[in-house]
This record gives C-alpha cells, structure tokens and sequence, in this order.
C-alpha cells in the first residue's frame, strides 16, 4: 500500500471567519469560496486542506456532533524565521486568535500557539539555529 497524507479538513461553524483567519496565514483561498458549504486550498508544500460546514457534515453523515472537551488536532505551520512566528502571532492575536505566546522551545525552535475561529490549535514555529 502507498499511502501519504494529501487532505486535511477542518469542519467550521463559519466559513467566511474560518477562511479569513487562513488567508491571514498566508493560503491561497480563491475569493468566493465563503459563500460554499466546501473549500479548500493547497499548502506550497502541497498538502491540501479543506474546511467544511457543520451543516454539510450533518447531510453526509447526520450521526455526526461536534466534539467537545478541548482540541482534537493542531495544525503546525513552518515559518521562514523566528521572526516572522512573532509577527505572525502578533497579527493573529490582534484580532483574538492568540493563545500562547512565542517562546524559544528546548528542541530548538521558537514556536507559537494560536486558535482558530472554531478552537483549533495553530502551532507556528521556525528554526533557531543559525544553519
């Protein structure tokens, strides 16, 4: 079996605020797409990701319910230098997104912690090695 990861998808309460808030981290998201119950872009790295509607999720599976009890996932975005994880964090935590402030973690990179507009975490992070 040759199995890789290709899809991540989010299940959002508001597309429009969730699809903002992804903009912000630098995706691609075409205009329009918050008018949609699906969307989805693709990381330079390739990996795509999708958000779907509470609303599609319970016309395809209508046993479906929101989780509860604290985040079930994170998403970690690489950042091209501790730098720009602050400035990031400092834009997102502007607007009420910001969770854990940037530190210098002990394996070597300074990392972030924001939320999403449905509570999901957002890990930002870069290398602090000089090479």
């Amino acid at each position: 079996m040759d199995l890789r990861l290709d899809l991540v998808g989010i299940v959002v309460r508001d597309m429009k605020a969730s699809l903002e808030f992804y903009r912000r981290l630098g995706l691609d998201i075409s205009e329009g797409a918050e008018d949609e119950p699906h969307a989805e872009a693709t990381t330079l790295s390739g990996l795509r990701i999708a958000w779907d509607t509470v609303g599609l999720m319970q016309q395809i599976d209508p046993a479906w319910t929101e989780p509860s009890g604290g985040h079930r996932m994170s998403l970690a975005f690489s950042c091209s230098s501790p730098e720009e994880v602050d400035s990031a964090y400092d834009e997102l935590a502007a607007i009420g997104h910001g969770y854990k402030e940037p530190w210098d973690a002990f394996w070597g990179q300074r990392y972030a912690i924001v939320k999403d507009p449905d509570g999901n975490h957002i890990d930002l992070f870069a290398s602090t090695s000089a090479g």
